[in-house]
């Protein structure tokens, strides 16, 4: 799975404490490849008015090399917020292509997120906030993603 936000991200992972979770990584990936994702993904979940079926948003569903779902954005406490970050799958054809030609890199960022975290527990918002890794809506072209609104 790939999530454009840090703060979800240490929502699933807990900071980097849940068990088989403890590192975290920052994979960056090519725009090409990710729009390329993004034009070949289907919703996980039927969508009345988006799809023609059930029965159709199946057979898209079982062929897509991506799914994409919607979860609610995360605070510094890791409560959801009204806004919603996508969540993008990647199976097949697009899980290859993501580890042989889209990864620009990976970088541990496990003790950021320690930090980040031992900032929040102790009530120093500000110095987390500060610390949080840059982030900003992923620009799209109109209609782009027509077809994973929710």
């Amino acid at each position: 799975m790939t999530k454009p936000s840090f703060l979800w991200m240490m929502y699933r992972c807990g900071w980097g404490s849940k068990e088989g979770q403890e590192t975290v990584l920052a994979v960056e990936i090519s725009r090409a490849g990710f729009e390329w994702a993004l034009e070949h993904a289907c919703l996980s979940h039927y969508e009345r008015g988006l799809h023609a079926d059930r029965a159709t948003w199946k057979r898209q569903l079982k062929r897509a090399p991506a799914r994409v779902q919607w979860d609610p954005e995360r605070d510094l406490h890791l409560r959801p917020l009204d806004h919603r970050s996508l969540q993008l799958g990647l199976a097949g054809e697009a899980a290859r292509l993501y580890a042989d030609e889209w990864t620009v890199s990976i970088t541990d960022i496990t003790s950021l997120a320690h930090t980040i975290h031992a900032h929040v527990q102790d009530g120093d918002l500000e110095t987390a906030r500060q610390l949080l890794p840059d982030e900003c809506p992923y620009p799209v072209a109109e209609g782009d993603l027509a077809h994973l609104r929710h």
